[in-house]
């Protein structure tokens, strides 16, 4: 589901790319319509951002919000993590599965299809991840980071990584699109005073083959962990 990560490796156009979420059925099958265009369409590495910000944590409990074709769900689960990962697209959700499958850890990694507006993986996971969980349709973002923040057990850690607004004068490649801050993301976590510490909450450049990607030049990271 997530509108992230990569650059794509499939650049043909045809006359359903440009579909909006509405002109479909639901924003599931807008997903899966949209995945279904190419074989892949995310690069299949693991984003930049978790690999920063989670390797030095230790194994234990992950959920993967918006987890696409696996590529962060693959990476957790090399370095010991059990994985959830979720997605509303079916499609991509096969893929993942067989992602993770080649890699011999399809049973580090179970893949659950949902629409996060409306239901949510049960239990409690030392490692939230939300990786550029956007959508041009009608997602209640602000409202699942909320419930995604109720999900981390004690001690664990909540990642939330989003793509940073185009600069003014400069074209924005997603205009219909909010992209908030990272202040903003962590005001609309309504956090609990005290039961939360502030980890990251910053502005940072793309690298790498992100760099590529369109928009302007820097996403947006924030990491907080609730308190044993």
């Amino acid at each position: 589901m997530a509108e992230q990560r990569h650059q794509h490796r499939h650049q043909h156009h045809d006359r359903h790319q440009d579909r909006r979420p509405e002109e479909y059925g639901s924003e599931a099958e807008f997903w899966d319509a949209r995945y279904g265009r190419s074989d892949r369409i995310w690069s299949g590495n693991p984003n930049s951002v978790l690999v920063r910000e989670v390797e030095g944590l230790p194994a234990g409990r992950a959920l993967d919000l918006g987890c696409g074709e696996g590529a962060d769900a693959v990476w957790l689960a090399r370095r010991g993590w059990r994985v959830t990962g979720t997605d509303i697209s079916t499609v991509a959700l096969a893929r993942a599965a067989e992602h993770a499958a080649e890699a011999g850890l399809a049973d580090r990694i179970l893949f659950e299809r949902h629409d996060l507006g409306e239901s949510f993986p049960a239990g409690k996971y030392d490692l939230v991840s939300a990786c550029f969980l956007h959508s041009p349709g009608a997602m209640p973002r602000e409202r699942i980071l909320r419930t995604a923040a109720a999900a981390v057990a004690p001690g664990g850690v909540l990642l939330v990584a989003g793509h940073g607004a185009a600069a003014p004068g400069t074209e924005d490649p997603h205009p219909e699109l909010h992209f908030p801050t990272p202040q903003e993301v962590l005001a609309d976590l309504e956090l609990a005073e005290g039961d939360w510490e502030v980890l990251v909450c910053a502005e940072h450049p793309r690298v790498g083959h992100e760099a590529d990607r369109p928009g302007p030049g820097y996403d947006n990271t924030l990491k907080v962990r609730r308190r044993a």
